[in-house]
């Protein structure tokens, strides 16, 4: 299905504010409810749409250290990859895993309580996961850029 501009204008305002009416949605857009909502449910069914978040405040909520951990597994068949991803998948504190390509093989983004609680994530669940040969973190200072979500522009 090709976007057009109104698709990708609502695309753009649903991730900038998921909680907007459709009627406040269509206004914006330039249609009336009822086609602005069919083009919506249209766009969730293609897949451009997977889901509405809140997005939340870690440090608030208790989880103000992030890690972010470069993992080399000893093997990189398959059956190993899918293996990591799918143990990583079971700690909460890994919000993001991602395969790479060269030397490292994932890096993973760790929230934690504070840094015994990022160091008991590192030697009781990383550092001794089955196939892992080497795992290197980074503690991050600051972060000066975090948009969620994929830049949306006309055609």
């Amino acid at each position: 299905m090709a976007l057009d501009r109104i698709d990708r204008q609502i695309l753009s305002l649903l991730q900038d504010d998921g909680r907007m009416t459709n009627v406040d949605l269509a206004e914006r857009v330039g249609l009336t409810a009822p086609p602005c909502l069919r083009r919506v449910r249209a766009l969730e069914e293609m897949g451009a749409i997977h889901g509405y978040h809140a997005e939340l405040d870690a440090a608030t909520l208790g989880f103000p250290i992030t890690v972010f951990a470069m993992v080399s597994l000893k093997s990189q068949a398959e059956h190993d990859l899918a293996a990591f991803e799918h143990y990583v998948a079971a700690i909460p504190e890994v919000r993001e895993c991602h395969m790479l390509n060269g030397e490292i093989d994932f890096i993973l983004k760790i929230v934690a309580t504070d840094l015994k609680g990022f160091q008991d994530i590192l030697t009781t669940h990383l550092t001794p996961a089955p196939n892992v040969a080497s795992v290197k973190t980074s503690l991050t200072i600051r972060t000066a850029k975090a948009v969620s979500g994929i830049p949306v522009s006309d055609p």
